[in-house]
C-alpha cells in the first residue's frame, strides 16, 4: 500500500530563490505543452499525446541551458503526465456525461508543486538516522541540499519526492510503499454516522462530537488580516506588488491555512477515534455542492425586473457552516483510515433518516423539531440526530443488538452480560441503565470526567470533546 508523509522544508534564501525559479520554469513548460496542444488541435485537428512532447525535452532544454536546463529532466516528464491527467480526467469526463472542466492554463502563484517520480533520480533522500550529523536533508537538483524538519520516521520504500509550497513555507511529499500491517483486533462493534452543524458527528450509540468551527474561531484574526490586505490597491500585475502589500497577502494566506490545518488536524483525530472504537461504520452519501448551492432568484411577477425575497442572506451563513464543517474532508479521511485499519466504511442515501421513526418506521416531517424527535404514530421520543444515525445504520443492513446499538454479526457472540460490549464501554457509553420498551437505549444523561457510570475524556485517547443532548 501506498502512504504520504509531509514534511517542513527549511530552506535558506538562496534556496527559496531557487525553489521559485523551478516553479517558475515548470509552470512555463506546463503551459507551453498546454498550448502545443491546443493549436494542434484547433488548426490542424492533430491530437499531441505524452510521448510527442516528452520527445522534445531534450531539444528544448539544450536550447535554454539557463532555463528549463537548470532542471531534472524526470521532474519536467512528470509536468507532462500531470497535463496528460488533467486530458485523460477532461474526456472521462466528456464520455460520462458530466461538466467537461477543459484544462486550464496555470498563473505562476498557483503552480505550487514539482514532483520527481522516482528517489535518487533528480532528488535524493537522506535521513537523519544515516547522515553523520543526524540531520534530514532533501538534495534537490537545480536547488541544493534542503534542510528538513522530520518530525516523525519515514516507512516503507520512497517511491516519488514532491516539493510544494503553501503561501511563504515549503514542503516535501513523500509517497511510499509500505507493507500491509497486519489487522487490529476487531471489537464486533458497528455504528451509523449522522453528521451535522450543531454537533459535528452523531453515533448511532448516542455520543456527539462538537464541531470544531475553524473558520468561526479565527474569524477575528482573519478579518484583521483583510482589511489589512484591503488598505491596499490592487495593481494590474501581482508582480508588482509593495513589499507591504506583499505582506499583508501573506498574512491573509497564513490566516487561511491554519484554518484548513485545523479542519484537517480534527478530521483526523475524530476519524482515528471512531476507526479505532468500530469494525464497520456507515455514513451518509451527502450532495455538500447540492447543499451549499445559493437559491435561485425569484422574479416578481407584478414588478417586471424586480426579485421576491429569496432567503439568500440567511442561506449564505448557511453556506459558510457548511463548508466549515468540510464534511466530504472527513469522510475521505475516514474511508482511508478504514481501509489501512481493515475496516469498512458504507455509504448510504441520507433521504428521510432524521424523520423516519427507527421504532415503528413512519416517516413525517413533523416528527423532528430541532434537536428532539417525537413520533406522531408511535410517540417514540429521542435525539433528532441520535435517530438518523440508528437509520443510516440500518439502512447499511447493520443489525441492531437488543439495546438499539448496531453491531456486526460476529458481535453476538462477544456480547457480555449487561448487552455492552468492552467497545461501547471504551466510547463511553453507560456500563448499566434500563431498556425502553421499544428496544431502544435511554437517552445520554452526559459524557464527561464526572458523569456517573461513563469513563473518563483521557480514556478516549484522542481529546475529542463530546457532547450529550440538551
Amino acid at each position: 500500500m501506498k502512504k504520504s508523509f509531509k514534511f517542513r522544508l527549511r530552506p535558506n534564501r538562496h534556496q527559496r530563490r531557487a525553489l521559485a525559479a523551478m516553479l517558475r520554469d515548470h509552470c512555463e513548460l506546463y503551459n507551453a505543452a498546454l498550448e502545443e496542444r491546443c493549436s494542434a488541435w484547433s488548426k490542424a485537428g492533430v491530437s499531441i499525446q505524452y510521448g510527442d512532447q516528452s520527445a522534445q525535452l531534450k531539444d528544448l532544454r539544450r536550447a535554454d541551458p539557463e532555463g528549463q536546463g537548470r532542471w531534472s529532466f524526470s521532474s519536467q516528464q512528470a509536468t507532462l503526465r500531470r497535463l496528460n491527467r488533467a486530458f485523460e480526467g477532461f474526456f472521462r469526463r466528456v464520455r460520462q456525461g458530466g461538466a467537461p472542466g477543459y484544462p486550464r492554463f496555470k498563473s505562476v502563484w498557483r503552480f505550487d508543486s514539482v514532483t520527481w517520480p522516482s528517489n535518487g533520480d533528480g532528488c535524493k533522500w537522506v535521513n537523519g538516522d544515516e547522515a553523520g550529523d543526524r540531520i534530514t536533508r532533501v538534495r534537490l537538483h537545480g536547488v541544493g541540499t534542503v534542510r528538513v524538519h522530520r518530525h516523525r520516521p519515514v516507512e516503507g520504500r520512497i517511491k516519488t519526492i514532491t516539493a510544494k509550497r503553501e503561501g511563504s513555507a515549503w514542503f516535501a511529499v513523500l509517497t511510499c510503499e509500505v507493507p500491509q500491517s497486519p489487522e487490529a483486533e476487531k471489537s464486533g462493534e458497528a455504528t451509523g454516522i449522522d453528521l451535522g452543524l450543531t454537533h459535528f458527528a452523531t453515533t448511532a450509540q448516542g455520543d456527539h462530537i462538537a464541531p470544531l468551527r475553524a473558520l468561526e474561531v479565527n474569524a477575528e484574526r482573519l478579518a484583521e488580516a483583510q482589511r489589512e490586505l484591503a488598505r491596499f490597491q490592487r495593481p494590474a500585475k501581482r508582480s508588482d506588488r509593495s513589499a507591504r502589500h506583499r505582506r499583508a497577502a501573506l498574512k491573509v494566506a497564513k490566516a487561511h491555512r491554519k484554518i484548513v490545518n485545523q479542519r484537517r488536524d480534527f478530521a483526523h483525530k475524530t476519524a482515528r477515534a471512531l476507526v479505532d472504537s468500530f469494525d464497520v461504520i456507515a455514513v451518509e452519501h451527502l450532495n455538500i455542492a447540492g447543499l451549499s448551492r445559493s437559491p435561485k432568484p425569484i422574479p416578481d411577477p407584478e414588478r417586471p425586473g424586480s426579485f421576491l425575497p429569496s432567503g439568500k442572506s440567511a442561506k449564505s451563513i448557511l453556506n459558510r457552516r457548511i463548508q466549515d464543517a468540510a464534511w466530504g474532508q472527513f469522510v475521505e479521511i475516514l474511508t482511508a483510515k478504514a481501509a489501512w485499519a481493515g475496516r469498512e466504511v458504507i455509504k448510504v442515501n441520507p433521504a428521510y433518516t432524521s424523520q423516519t421513526c427507527p421504532a415503528c418506521g413512519h416517516i413525517d416531517a413533523a416528527n423532528r423539531d430541532g434537536q428532539r424527535f417525537d413520533c406522531t404514530a408511535c410517540g417514540h421520543t429521542d435525539h433528532a440526530d441520535r435517530v438518523g444515525a440508528v437509520n443510516i445504520a440500518t439502512r447499511a443492513g447493520l443489525a441492531l443488538g437488543g439495546r438499539g446499538r448496531p453491531r456486526t454479526p460476529e458481535a453476538q457472540r462477544l456480547t457480555p452480560q449487561g448487552g455492552v460490549t468492552r467497545s461501547q464501554r471504551f466510547i463511553g457509553m453507560p456500563q448499566s441503565g434500563p431498556v425502553s420498551g421499544n428496544g431502544s437505549a435511554p437517552p445520554v444523561r452526559g459524557v464527561g470526567p464526572t458523569a456517573p457510570g461513563f469513563l473518563s475524556l483521557p480514556q478516549l485517547k484522542l481529546k475529542l470533546r463530546l457532547r450529550s443532548p440538551t
